[in-house]
């Protein structure tokens, strides 16, 4: 194949272009530039697409002794990622850019570019793996289950998955990907995993959104819309959280209090017991299907609604363009604008955005 190897300059993308070059495929290397001002350096493990990024993808890509190129993705990458976030948390949502940036610039914008220059597939480091099934190209998950990232590959669609190659998806562990590159001389062998947001490498995000979105000081209430607090800004806030509440009024059992729920129109953020973070279930809007599309309008699977959450068994009903779960035991502590991928043992079925969820736990328990 003509594989186009999307190197961010870490260490997994790197064996990823290894392997695919040992495969006999025809690599070519490209790194994406997501910002007109990125740092020249990271800051330990935070952050990525940074100018040093840049130049370790340019070694790893001169010692496998394939065309390396930069590519500029930064305007792209505001308006569906970065702008995406900020509208999400305005609205009172918990966004993933993770997803996002799978969705709309990796396996959209990059792999569109790809197959106009003719490549046949873009090779990327996630741990996922494909399986050409009875009814196609599936996204498995990986063989590490500790680095499995099917989860935030889950918004890819059927044709995406037929371009795409994971040469990790079974590998056994990180450690072996490491050991790899330093036998093969890529000093990346040993460079930190990048986490938190990317565009946020400071890790700030509250101070972050609060530049963007605008402080702006509105109530904390209880479940009864009794007004127990102030804060400077709702956007700083996200379902299941706990610390920072600042609550002026103690609860009557003494318990801390979690947020429950974030009213963006009224500023307001709702607060209460652990136990009202259970959730019966969930619904939601802009699916997709990893794949053909499930049979008939209610099907069971397993549900995760975070990257490193345990999957819950569940039953899954889809109808008038709405994805309804309802968990064989309840979720906690479930945000609007979280994904929730939908699973068929280890194979994704697809995913979905939740829009709106259902307590456990009726208000006036």
């Amino acid at each position: 194949m003509r594989v186009l190897a999307a190197m961010s300059g870490g260490v997994d993308s790197a064996v990823a272009a290894a392997r695919a070059v040992d495969a006999g495929h025809d690599v070519v290397g490209v790194h994406l530039a997501l910002s007109r001002a990125g740092g020249t350096l990271r800051t330990g493990s935070r952050g990525c697409c940074t100018i040093e990024d840049a130049l370790d993808a340019r070694r790893a890509a001169d010692l496998l002794g394939i065309p390396f190129y930069v590519w500029d993705f930064s305007e792209r990458f505001r308006d569906d990622v970065i702008d995406d976030f900020v509208s999400e948390y305005r609205a009172g949502r918990t966004p993933n850019p993770c997803m996002r940036c799978n969705e709309k610039i990796k396996f959209a914008a990059l792999l569109e570019r790809a197959l106009e220059l003719g490549f046949d597939a873009v090779c990327t480091g996630h741990y996922a793996t494909l399986v050409d099934g009875p009814h196609g190209r599936e996204l498995h998950r990986a063989s590490d289950e500790a680095k499995d990232q099917s989860y935030v590959l889950g918004v890819l669609t059927e044709d995406q998955l037929a371009h795409t190659y994971f040469p990790l998806g079974t590998t056994p562990s990180k450690a072996v990907v490491r050991a790899e590159a330093a036998e093969r001389g890529l000093t990346v062998a040993q460079k930190p995993d990048s986490h938190d947001i990317c565009f946020i490498p400071d890790g700030d995000t509250r101070g972050w959104l609060a530049e963007r979105v605008g402080a702006e000081q509105g109530e904390v209430v209880d479940r009864d819309g009794a007004v127990v607090g102030r804060h400077e800004g709702a956007h700083a806030f996200t379902v299941g959280q706990r610390r920072g509440l600042q609550l002026g009024v103690p609860a009557a059992d003494g318990k801390p209090r979690f947020v429950l729920e974030v009213r963006p129109v009224s500023n307001t953020v709702v607060v209460g017991p652990k136990e009202a973070l259970a959730t019966a279930e969930i619904a939601g809007e802009r699916h997709s299907w990893a794949g053909r599309a499930p049979d008939g309008g209610a099907f069971d699977c397993h549900v995760q609604i975070r990257a490193h959450a345990d999957p819950v068994p569940a039953r899954a009903t889809v109808a008038d363009g709405t994805v309804t779960v309802i968990p064989e035991a309840p979720f906690d502590g479930v945000a609007p604008g979280q994904t929730a991928v939908l699973y068929d043992g280890t194979r994704v079925i697809g995913q979905f955005t939740i829009a709106r969820t259902v307590s456990a736990v009726p208000q006036n328990a």
